[in-house]
């Protein structure tokens, strides 16, 4: 992806609670559109290799979670993690990092992640195919900045980490806000 590009139309099928099913999993399926996650808002997103793995639950979602009210008073309205997991999982990993700002979006088929060029092998570690690690600043559907890690390649023996940090985010929408009151 390339500053400038608009986003893939894809559908995402999530889990939302629904109180009004009962018993001790009160969940539904719902299809959302990049449409619902996008259109109208200034957001982050920042895709990931998976849910559970180290560097995701302890610096990167962890990171954008505590950052949520700087990222705010900069002119981002939501922050979105995607990976290629399903709704089960992502909706799970949340639960477990006491997420409440963040909100995940499962890439469960990679077909978001395949059509913005992230998908990778990652074979050597038993996980399929996943997302490179990335983020983006998005406004309206549009990719106003993009963050990748270096060095995107099937079964790479690293999980580089540091293009796509909140800190780089952080930066990079300061620095924004400056030349726009210049």
């Amino acid at each position: 992806m390339q500053t400038g590009a608009k986003l893939p139309k894809v559908t995402f099928h999530t889990r939302v609670r629904d109180e009004s099913i009962g018993g001790s999993n009160p969940f539904r399926w719902e299809d959302k559109a990049t449409a619902d996650y996008f259109d109208g808002k200034r957001v982050i997103l920042f895709s990931l290799p998976g849910a559970f793995t180290p560097t995701c639950s302890t610096y990167q979602l962890p990171g954008f979670e505590e950052n949520f009210a700087r990222f705010q008073e900069l002119g981002v309205d939501e922050i979105y993690c995607m990976s290629v997991n399903d709704s089960f999982v992502m909706n799970q990993w949340a639960k477990a990092q006491n997420i409440s700002n963040v909100k995940v979006i499962p890439d469960g088929s990679g077909e978001f992640t395949r059509r913005v060029g992230m998908l990778v092998r990652k074979d050597n570690l038993g996980f399929g195919l996943r997302s490179w690690r990335y983020a983006a600043v998005i406004d309206n559907g549009t990719v106003e900045a993009w963050f990748e890690e270096p060095g995107i390649a099937d079964n790479h023996g690293e999980d580089p980490y540091g293009q796509s940090s909140p800190e780089t985010l952080l930066a990079y929408l300061e620095e924004a806000r400056k030349e726009a009151a210049a």
